[in-house]
């Protein structure tokens, strides 16, 4: 799910760039760094604005100056029970990957319809009912997510494709 959240970051800017565009200068590095990368708890889509920055306070003994910086940002936050779309990474015997954004999702073989059978012959490997649904890589598909997982710079879940309209 998404939402537009307030955040705070400290970010040191070198003595070089102190002047009348040091704004512009805290707003791009807060860009650079900030933009697309993951907290553990959500990831952090878009920088909105900066609405508030404070007075630089200098660092002892290098003249670094650090500046906290207060700004708004779309994050995303997969929660239990969400129902998403992605992409087929990789397929094997005991399920498959789906990337649905920057979110890794596994699903296992016990949460794939039990008409839909993997096959090691094809090439491709895929899971198929030997009808009109394949699950090979690349294909779109559409997941439930059961749980989530995270460490320090990324999040991975685990789905299911078992219910009505999945798959």
């Amino acid at each position: 799910m998404f939402f537009l959240c307030e955040l705070e970051r400290q970010i040191s800017l070198h003595p070089s760039f102190f002047g009348p565009r040091v704004k512009e200068y805290l707003t791009t590095k807060l860009l650079e760094d900030v933009e697309g990368t993951c907290t553990g708890r959500y990831y952090i889509i878009c920088v909105m604005d900066t609405y508030k920055v404070s007075e630089g306070r200098i660092m002892p003994g290098s003249g670094v100056a650090e500046f906290t910086v207060h700004y708004r940002a779309v994050v995303w936050r997969p929660f239990k029970g969400e129902t998403v779309d992605g992409v087929v990474s990789s397929v094997n015997a005991q399920g498959f990957f789906a990337d649905v954004g920057p979110l890794s999702v596994f699903v296992s073989a016990h949460l794939i319809p039990s008409d839909v059978r993997f096959d090691a012959n094809a090439t491709p490997a895929q899971y198929t009912d030997n009808g009109d649904q394949v699950i090979e890589t690349g294909t779109h598909i559409r997941i439930k997510l059961l749980n989530t997982r995270s460490d320090v710079g990324a999040m991975f879940a685990i789905g299911s494709i078992k219910e009505d309209f999945l798959g």
